[in-house]
């Protein structure tokens, strides 16, 4: 009995396996017909095979095999075959983490994370964090921004890929996992987190104090955004704006769709962003629909850096392309390819590669990414900067001072700042700027930092210059820039 429950259970599994085997059969042989007869032939060949070594496996390895690990290992196989980051096969708590991502609502830490492509002992491919969520367990927690995610309740990040950290990460509400973090390359420190349900608030935006320029940031493109980026306009224009800066930094995309329909309010005609595939059907060009257009005729500029990426590349891209926007920042990522997710019948699913999109100047930019029209770089530390910056964090001063001064003013932020200065031989910009993200950890966090955000900065001068017509005339297309 117990056998023929085993072998009733390897072998539903495998008719899993055989029935991917045969959509991903029937996916290509739909894409190239002309070919199909050799194609099919082929096919049955190569699953016969497979066939014949799940069963070989199953009956003659020297231990028993769960068929469930011959099952992920087949998938992961023949994704891992294709050689690209993006491709990947996902069991049921990815699948399910995927699904609850691009709505809006998950449980998980809070933590927006991006990962290298390519890691290597000299420089491994550990995850960094690009922004924590507000009033989520990752903020509370004091993770930053720039922090490096080097182990997940032990596993090292390096050795896996940006899924499986994901599927590591997300999970049960109210269930805990532990990370261990490396800030500055120096200092490391776990942190415990206990998942709860994350609900991310994709749109931030207001008014620049002082000023009449609007200020947008998008964390993600989910199903919601566009609606909230309208939302956002309709605000900046009851107060009378006459500039915008969109922030995309550390925004590692989301869906296509809400990136074009973010783009049709501000480009009048003209490509937004094509797609391009062997496959007809994936081919795709969007186009802006004048009458879609609400925002016209003032200065935009788009902050971008290099957790910029993927949908915010093709926002960032069509503005650039069709002279709409100014481009200030760092180099973007360089992801410019489309992924389908597809689910499969036993409740996991997979992404795969479909696509390439291209700007409306015809370029791809993967593995390239996007130039900004003026960069604006954070210096880096120098090894004494590092040194006291180290001692700073380990000595935990300003969290000591902060539970006794909840509410401190931005004189009293400076104050301290000062005085800090006279032990660490540190910025006063960059110390004030640690005071204030102690502080947010206790209180609604600031939209922006004017102190310390020198991008930001340089964004509020060129809208303000006078000479914005100027400047977009003197810009390139990302064609024109990678032909240089």
């Amino acid at each position: 009995m117990k056998i023929a429950k085993k072998l009733l259970k390897a072998t539903r599994i495998f008719s899993a396996f055989i029935l991917f085997s045969i959509f991903a059969s029937q996916c290509f042989s739909q894409s190239n017909s002309s070919s199909s007869d050799i194609d099919s032939a082929k096919q049955r060949q190569f699953l016969k095979v497979i066939d014949q070594l799940y069963y070989f496996i199953q009956q003659n390895y020297v231990e028993e095999v769960d068929p469930q690990i011959l099952y992920e290992g087949a998938l992961k196989g023949m994704l891992g075959a294709l050689d690209d980051p993006y491709s990947v096969y996902m069991a049921q708590s990815e699948w399910r983490s995927l699904t609850d991502t691009t709505v809006g609502n998950f449980g998980g830490v809070g933590l927006s994370i991006t990962k290298p492509l390519v890691s290597t002992e000299e420089k491994p491919a550990y995850v960094e964090v690009a922004e924590p969520i507000e009033n989520t367990p990752g903020a509370k927690a004091g993770i930053q921004s720039g922090d490096l995610i080097v182990a997940v309740d032990g596993v090292d990040t390096s050795t896996i890929t940006m899924d499986e950290v994901l599927s590591m990460l997300r999970g049960a509400v109210g269930e805990s996992v532990t990370v261990k973090i490396r800030r500055r390359n120096t200092l490391e420190f776990e942190r415990t987190l206990v998942r709860a349900v994350i609900q991310n608030p994709s749109v931030k935006y207001g008014m620049i104090e002082g000023e009449k320029i609007g200020y947008l940031r998008l964390t993600e493109f989910s199903v919601n955004t566009a609606a909230k980026v309208q939302e956002a306009l309709d605000s900046f224009k009851e107060a009378l704006f006459k500039g915008l800066i969109i922030d995309l930094r550390n925004n590692g995309g989301g869906l296509l769709d809400s990136a074009v329909d973010i783009a049709d309010k501000f480009i009048d005609e003209g490509i937004i962003v094509s797609t391009k595939s062997r496959l007809a059907y994936e081919n795709a060009v969007y186009h802006a629909v004048k009458r879609k257009t609400v925002v016209r005729g003032i200065p935009i500029v788009v902050l971008i850096n290099r957790a910029t990426a993927s949908a915010s590349e093709i926002l960032s891209g069509a503005l650039k392309d069709t002279k709409t926007a100014y481009l200030v920042g760092e180099k973007s990522f360089g992801k410019g390819s489309v992924q389908v997710p597809r689910g499969l019948v036993n409740n996991d699913g997979f992404k795969i590669t479909v696509a390439k999109y291209y700007s409306p100047s015809d370029t791809n930019i993967d593995k390239i990414g996007i130039k900004p029209d003026l960069e604006v770089l954070y210096p880096d530390f120098t090894e004494e900067e590092q040194k006291d910056w180290h001692a700073l964090e380990e000595s935990g001063a300003i969290a000591d001072y902060v539970d006794s001064h909840q509410n401190m003013t931005e004189a009293e932020i400076a104050s301290y700042a000062k005085t800090l200065q006279t032990k660490y031989k540190l910025e006063e910009r960059l110390l004030r700027k640690m005071i204030r993200n102690e502080l947010d950890r206790t209180r609604s966090p600031r939209l922006y930092d004017l102190d310390y955000d020198s991008q930001l900065k340089a964004a509020i001068e060129v809208i303000k210059g006078g000479n914005f017509a100027e400047l977009m005339a003197s810009t390139k297309t990302l064609k024109e820039q990678q032909e240089q």
